[in-house]
């Protein structure tokens, strides 16, 4: 028997994978390598290179390796690239999780953790996201991501499904120096592309209400995201209550001043934010509670913003390393 990770090829599956394999537990990996890197995925661990949106190769990985439940983050989760892009992203989000639906379904597959997002909260003017808080989504991504939460609850309830969706903000981190965020669209790796070719980093706005007048986010740790991915599927294969949805969030979240204070500490290079206009919808705070996941899932952030942004870094400099010796 084993579990299915879509999408475990990218950043933050990869780091599923590792987790299911500290806990014993056999996995295979689906993705079509848009965005993942074959790398990421280690050597012993089985591999299906295809898109979620090809049903029958899912349901031949399916029967062939004896998968009894699925952890689905295979999807395009770029939200401002959505907005140019609203049909790919329905396709990719939206139909990609169908199609995985319906080949769970075919196959009797019954177990499903979806990564869902904090983007379908959009802006909320609350301080504390709850599971409750109102869904906004302000993107086609976000949007897509509540439909996909729709498909499997509704299937679930036609099917007996068992299932939870996980909703999280800003992921950053590294568990492994052999894994890194390569985003082009993330703080963390932006700014660190910025220091390594002699780049000044930006904030965007530092007149909000806030401290220290810049954003306010809620950052997790990749691994402590990992772990929780596994709690919940090991919760539901054995059968245990558990809730449709939980918020991964940190409860008090980081300024970008204090990332980039942070950043600077943490590398040793010295540098001075320049400050540019704000974006457009960007609100002062968003952070979320995770108390339903941690009475559940034993979620906890167990890292430090420090130790954050050090693994990132170290994992990101060891790839610069390994790309020169190439």
């Amino acid at each position: 028997m084993s579990w299915m990770v879509t999408g475990g090829a990218g950043y933050i599956g990869s780091h599923v994978v590792r987790a299911f394999r500290e806990r014993g537990i056999d996995v295979v990996v689906v993705d079509d390598l848009s965005s993942g890197h074959r790398s990421f995925v280690p050597g012993d661990v089985r591999f299906v290179q295809s898109t979620i949106l090809d049903g029958l190769a899912l349901e031949r990985a399916m029967e062939q390796y004896d998968v009894t439940g699925v952890v689905h983050l295979a999807g395009f989760k770029y939200a401002g690239v959505s907005v140019q892009r609203p049909l790919h992203t329905y396709q990719q989000n939206v139909n990609g999780t169908a199609s995985l639906l319906a080949a769970m379904a075919e196959r009797g597959v019954r177990n499903l953790v979806f990564s869902s997002s904090a983007a379908v909260y959009g802006t909320p003017d609350v301080d504390l996201v709850t599971e409750g808080t109102p869904k906004h989504p302000e993107s086609p991504y976000g949007e897509s991501k509540l439909i996909g939460e729709w498909l499997i609850a509704d299937q679930g309830r036609a099917a007996g499904l068992r299932h939870t969706s996980l909703r999280y903000f800003n992921v950053v981190g590294s568990g492994s120096e052999e894994l890194y965020d390569t985003s082009p669209h993330n703080l963390f790796p932006i700014v660190f592309e910025t220091l390594l070719t002699g780049g000044t980093p930006r904030i965007n706005g530092d007149d909000y209400a806030t401290p220290d007048g810049t954003c306010v986010r809620d950052y997790i740790h990749v691994a402590d995201l990992a772990a929780a991915h596994v709690a919940a599927a090991e919760r539901i294969e054995a059968g245990e209550p558990i809730e449709p949805v939980y918020n991964l969030g940190s409860g008090d979240g980081s300024s970008v001043g204090e990332i980039m204070s942070a950043i600077s500490r943490v590398t040793g290079i010295a540098f001075e934010p320049e400050i540019g206009p704000r974006r457009a919808g960007d609100p002062d705070r968003i952070v979320a509670s995770g108390e339903l996941a941690a009475r559940d899932l034993g979620w906890a952030n167990r890292h430090s913003l420090d130790e954050m942004v050090d693994s990132a870094w170290q994992a990101r400099r060891a790839a610069a390393e390994a790309a020169l010796a190439d």
